[in-house]
């Protein structure tokens, strides 16, 4: 695991504005997990696809522009922190992940898939979903609330794609490094939706309206059960 990072070093000071000392520290923190991860940079994960190779995004999509922003670090997090509230989805993490051993390994494992399904090409990209899929079919057990869960339940695929949206879509306006129109910030849920849809997703929102409809018509199923305090006490 990398060194502490020292983020008064990072932000130069307490005195300059608000929205400087947030770049600072989300370029800093962005810098050393990427070291600690092993992963490439943004502009290096656009090779990934040889040239004129079609792929699911193309280098003008809105996805190509938030995925390849650092706040896609805040962005992971949060999304963590949401889905452990859904008891069936955390009982899968739970139970079946081996994320408290090898927390940079997963972490890692979900950045290959987001960059492998943004940047890549067309067969990349159906390899790497085609893995997510074999693994879910193998996750599977009862929860602690004495409900079965599956890891390849259409609801479970869009809560999970549900909260990496939301998040992703959420970080980048507040701590990117630019700010997405109404119609942009719409067009990135729409284009993301096919990952939801290929991973077998169910009602998979393809806008924000949809997105927040979504969110809320899941809040009767949440818990802050003893898995999910857990977890967000791990990350």
């Amino acid at each position: 695991m990398a060194p502490p990072i020292d983020l008064t070093a990072a932000v130069g000071g307490v005195t300059a504005p608000a929205a400087v000392l947030a770049r600072r520290v989300r370029d800093t923190l962005g810098g050393e997990l990427r070291a600690a991860l092993g992963a490439p940079e943004p502009e290096e994960v656009r090779h990934v696809r040889r040239p004129g190779e079609p792929g699911l995004f193309a280098p003008d999509s809105v996805t190509w522009r938030v995925h390849a922003d650092t706040s896609m670090l805040i962005g992971g997090l949060r999304a963590l922190l949401l889905q452990t509230l859904h008891p069936l989805a955390m009982a899968g993490v739970a139970e079946h992940s081996d994320y408290r051993n090898d927390p940079w390994g997963r972490l890692r494992r979900t950045s290959q898939f987001v960059g492998a399904t943004t940047y890549g090409g067309a067969a990349e990209a159906e390899r790497a979903i085609e893995t997510v899929i074999r693994v879910h079919e193998r996750v599977r057990g009862v929860a602690p609330n004495g409900l079965p869960y599956r890891a390849s339940d259409p609801h479970l695929i869009t809560w999970v794609h549900a909260t990496e949206v939301d998040s992703f879509l959420r970080t980048y306006q507040r701590y990117g490094h630019g700010t997405l129109t109404d119609a942009e910030a719409d067009r990135y849920v729409a284009e993301m939706a096919v990952i939801g849809q290929r991973l077998g997703g169910s009602d998979v929102p393809t806008s924000r309206a949809e997105l927040r409809v979504w969110l809320r018509g899941v809040r009767p199923e949440l818990r802050a059960g003893a898995q999910a305090r857990d977890g967000v006490r791990f990350l």
